[in-house]
C-alpha cells in the first residue's frame, strides 16, 4: 500500500482454487500497514482478490467505484471513523447489501453490540485469529 492513504491492488488475477474464490473481493480499510499485509496475505492467500486503503474517506469511493464482496473495517481510522464510513455505506441503497466486518482493538464490553448497531454485520477483535478471520471471510462470500 502506499503512503498518504492510496489504494492498492492485489491478488492474483484470474487464479482460481477448488473453492471457487475466484473474482471474490474483500476491500480492506485499516491504517496499520502491519495489519493490512497481514490481512492482504491471508485472503490472498485463501484465493480473494484485495484491495486497500487507510482512508475511511477514499475507502468510500473505492466501495462505489469497485462494489467489493465484503469490506473489512477498521473501526479506528484517522479523519473519521470506521464506523462513520459503515454508516455512509448502509446509507446507500446502492451499496448497503454489502457486507461490513469489523476489525478493531476495542474489545471493551459493549463494543460489539455498538459496532453492530453501527451497520457491522460480523466484528473481529484484534489481534485476529486466524482460523476466525478466515471463517468470518466465508461466512460472507464463501
Amino acid at each position: 500500500m502506499g503512503s498518504g492513504g492510496q489504494a492498492s491492488t492485489g491478488g492474483q488475477s484470474g487464479v482460481s482454487d477448488s473453492e471457487g474464490r475466484m473474482g471474490k473481493t474483500v476491500l480492506i480499510v485499516e491504517d496499520n500497514e502491519l495489519n493490512m499485509k497481514l490481512f492482504r496475505d491471508l485472503l490472498e492467500a485463501h484465493g480473494y482478490q484485495t484491495s486497500g486503503t487507510s482512508s475511511g474517506v477514499e475507502a468510500l469511493d473505492i466501495v462505489r467505484r469497485t462494489r467489493p464482496d465484503l469490506i473489512l473495517m477498521d473501526i479506528q481510522l484517522p479523519q473519521v471513523s470506521g464506523l462513520e464510513v459503515t454508516k455512509w455505506i448502509k446509507d446507500d441503497p446502492d451499496l448497503r447489501a454489502i457486507p461490513v466486518v469489523a476489525v478493531t482493538a476495542f474489545a471493551m464490553k459493549g463494543d460489539e453490540e455498538r459496532i453492530r448497531e453501527g451497520g457491522c454485520e460480523a466484528y473481529l477483535s484484534k489481534p485476529i485469529s486466524v482460523g476466525k478471520f478466515i471463517e468470518t471471510v466465508r461466512r460472507f462470500i464463501g
